[in-house]
């Protein structure tokens, strides 16, 4: 996609991002919030910064490794240890 995508989707939260300190999640009213990630079951798997700053982490890597050629347009994260084969990949080899 090219250009800017559209936000303000959400209705009771806001997520803002600056690019020299990252995302900020809140309420709509502006209380603090925090990203979760929340598998099919609806189970809280993992919550909290390190989640957020993973998902920063994640987001700034793809667009760093698209601008500077490799051509990596996906970009995964894996727990702590778990070997980059662990890791599926839909319709690519891995890397």
């Amino acid at each position: 996609m090219i250009g800017i995508p559209k936000t303000g989707a959400l209705e009771h939260s806001c997520i803002s991002a600056n690019v020299t300190t990252g995302y900020r999640f809140t309420t709509a009213d502006g209380r603090p919030a925090r990203l979760a990630i929340i598998d099919d079951q609806g189970n809280v798997v993992e919550a909290g910064e390190t989640v957020a700053q993973e998902t920063w982490n994640v987001c700034v890597t793809v667009i760093k490794k698209f601008m500077i050629g490799q051509g990596h347009i996906v970009v995964h994260s894996a727990p702590p240890g778990a070997a980059a084969q662990e890791i599926p990949r839909k319709g690519r080899a891995a890397q």
